[in-house]
């Protein structure tokens, strides 16, 4: 998915700059250089580094960047992640795009770490969902990864989700997931099957026809959630997912469920504060 990330940089670059920067232009002779360091403004996660690296190199490969902190490090406010030496016009240029970059990543990346670290001492892994900011998908969900979350399916292509629109259009759990088993013969394909049930009937239907990898308990309470997961019996993954909150996440844990989906990871996230300053 490495073009995706590559189309991404080419497309902010196009909307940014334009015909041309300028302001930087007009006053920054061709041959001047310089230096700029990336300083954390808030505690936080750190992540994007390695996209900032690929961001500057694709603008000018020329740039030399110093890297005094990885992906994953916890930060605080005043530390120096990297700097990086080169043109100004360039450092100008793509400074930005790096910022956006890294403080959208980096905000998810401190969020996720919040969840993981809530979910300790449980056998309970936080998903990501496919709530994110059309075009910067990949980035976002790597942010998910930095943060110590897991990623659910990437897209519409690597996995089969049966949701409710699905179940209700395909006119029932069994004709849901029969069809998605004969898909999958007839194309070849070696997919997942993630089922999303409603209530305990649903369940009994989901479990009866089986041959699914994965049960999604949608807006289940915690009561339901552990009866479900005691019924469901190890035999099939689950997934807690709908209306739960950082505050009721360890209560659904509690419920022995592998896994829960939290859009928030992705689409309500504040970025974390940081500047990219001359040195």
């Amino acid at each position: 998915m490495d073009h995706l990330i590559d189309d991404l940089i080419k497309l902010a670059f196009a909307e940014d700059i334009g015909d041309g920067d300028h302001t930087t232009l007009c006053c920054i002779p061709a041959t001047a250089t310089g230096r700029s360091q990336l300083i954390i403004k808030e505690d936080g996660v750190l992540a994007g580094v390695e996209m900032a690296k690929r961001i500057f190199h694709h603008f000018d490969p020329e740039l030399q960047v110093q890297t005094y902190l990885e992906d994953g490090t916890e930060v605080r406010k005043g530390d120096i992640a990297f700097t990086v030496e080169g043109r100004v016009q360039s450092l100008l240029q793509t400074e930005r795009l790096v910022l956006n970059v890294m403080q959208r990543m980096s905000g998810i990346a401190t969020t996720t770490r919040k969840y993981v670290k809530a979910l300790e001492g449980t056998n309970t892994r936080v998903l990501d969902t496919r709530k994110t900011t059309p075009g910067m998908r990949m980035i976002e969900k790597e942010a998910v990864k930095i943060g110590g979350g897991v990623n659910h399916r990437i897209g519409l292509f690597d996995m089969i989700l049966l949701k409710d629109n699905h179940v209700d259009f395909a006119g029932g759990i069994e004709q849901a997931i029969t069809r998605a088993q004969n898909y999958l013969k007839e194309k070849g394909k070696d997919l997942k099957i993630e089922i999303e049930v409603r209530n305990f009937d649903e369940l009994e239907q989901a479990l009866k026809v089986g041959g699914i990898d994965r049960i999604m308990l949608d807006n289940f309470n915690t009561d339901d959630t552990r009866k479900a997961v005691k019924r469901i019996g190890g035999k099939y993954e689950t997934e807690s997912s709908g209306g739960i909150t950082f505050d009721t996440l360890r209560e659904y844990a509690a419920c022995g469920v592998d896994y829960i989906s939290v859009g928030a990871l992705t689409h309500s996230v504040k970025s974390l504060d940081m500047s990219l300053k001359a040195v």
